[in-house]
């Protein structure tokens, strides 16, 4: 919480009602700053800032960043999270997803130039691609697909990043970009399609556990509290770093390895499925996070056991009062699985 000699900060969050976003508008409010919290809802949910709604410091805007909504009163800070950040999400309308991207990211950091506020872009450790260097340091250059069935999303944060980079070389915006690394945590869409949500959903619902490939293709789990403390003390640094820095938590896990912890915790799990590994899914992601350490002495404190059992009990609490799984799978989720890859 601020102190009260501290002057209260305007932080707009562009994709607030989202998973990661939803947590960034509890830690600002938290700390005393007004929050307006901007989503399309295309993968947001009301639901996720429902609690925040009669909050004095709270403002919901449903706006696309696309066409954005003007903005009269001074803004500190402008957070860009708003775009789909799953394969199934992404991929649903991949023309919206690159204009998101680069249209919306740039109509975002004019807002930031008219304001003189402080701009963090949520880049993605997909701007790597399936990565020949490893760990992934911020000055490697990815292996990229650059017209494959992904690259609405990776080249969309890779031209954003470029558009952040340009606002700073011109001394227009003072912009710092992020390169997030898989994050987990209670809020995420049951039906998006990433690796942990999958495995989770299909564990409480009783269905075998599908892993896509052998399973011994590896990421890294950061949880969401962790993320969102890496993400302020970023928007915060000063100077600018003027360069990207990764956020993630560097323990490596392979998928496989990742669904035995979930057996661990729904011990009746019917056992484990194998599907075809999707196209362009990475082989191996960890970050190396030397930079966001000695930058924003930050290091993520939420081991994967103790992150996965408090993401499942949300779950669990959350579609046991939910008629959506009654039936135990969705059509919403079915998509997902087929369109799946190992986030």
């Amino acid at each position: 919480m601020q102190s009260r000699n501290e002057k209260t900060q305007t932080v707009l969050i562009a994709g607030g009602a989202g998973f990661v976003g939803s947590h960034l508008c509890d830690a600002h409010l938290a700390r005393g700053d007004k929050v307006i919290c901007v989503d399309s809802y295309i993968t947001g949910s009301q639901n996720n800032v429902r609690p925040l709604l009669n909050h004095p410091n709270f403002l919901l805007v449903e706006s696309d960043i696309r066409d954005l909504t003007k903005f009269d009163e001074p803004l500190d800070k402008i957070y860009n999270l708003a775009c789909a950040a799953s394969p199934p999400q992404y991929q649903a309308d991949p023309v919206h997803t690159m204009m998101t991207c680069v249209a919306g990211t740039g109509n975002l950091l004019q807002l930031a130039e008219r304001h003189q506020a402080n701009f963090l872009q949520a880049s993605t450790s997909e701007v790597y691609g399936d990565p020949v260097e490893h760990p992934q340091r911020e000055d490697y250059r990815g292996n990229v697909n650059c017209t494959g069935p992904r690259a609405c999303y990776d080249e969309g944060k890779r031209a954003a990043e470029a558009l952040c980079f340009d606002m700073v070389r011109a001394a227009r915006v003072s912009a710092r970009v992020a390169r997030i690394f898989n994050t987990y945590g209670p809020r995420m869409l049951p039906n998006d399609g990433r690796i942990i949500s999958n495995l989770l959903v299909q564990a409480i619902s009783g269905d075998p556990l599908t892993i896509y490939g052998s399973g011994e293709q590896t990421r890294s789990f950061c949880f969401v509290s962790d993320l969102v403390a890496g993400l302020m003390a970023l928007m915060d640094v000063d100077p600018n770093p003027g360069m990207p820095v990764n956020l993630g938590n560097p323990g490596e896990f392979t998928i496989k390895e990742l669904a035995v912890m979930i057996e661990s915790l729904f011990p009746t799990t019917p056992g484990v499925v194998y599907r075809p590994l999707p196209q362009d899914d990475p082989q191996r992601r960890r970050p190396d996070i030397s930079r966001a350490q000695e930058l924003l002495n930050w290091r993520p404190q939420i081991p994967l056991s103790e992150g996965l059992q408090r993401t499942a009990a949300w779950f669990e609490a959350t579609l046991s009062d939910s008629k959506e799984f009654g039936s135990r799978r969705t059509k919403a989720q079915d998509r997902a699985a087929a369109l799946a890859v190992e986030r």
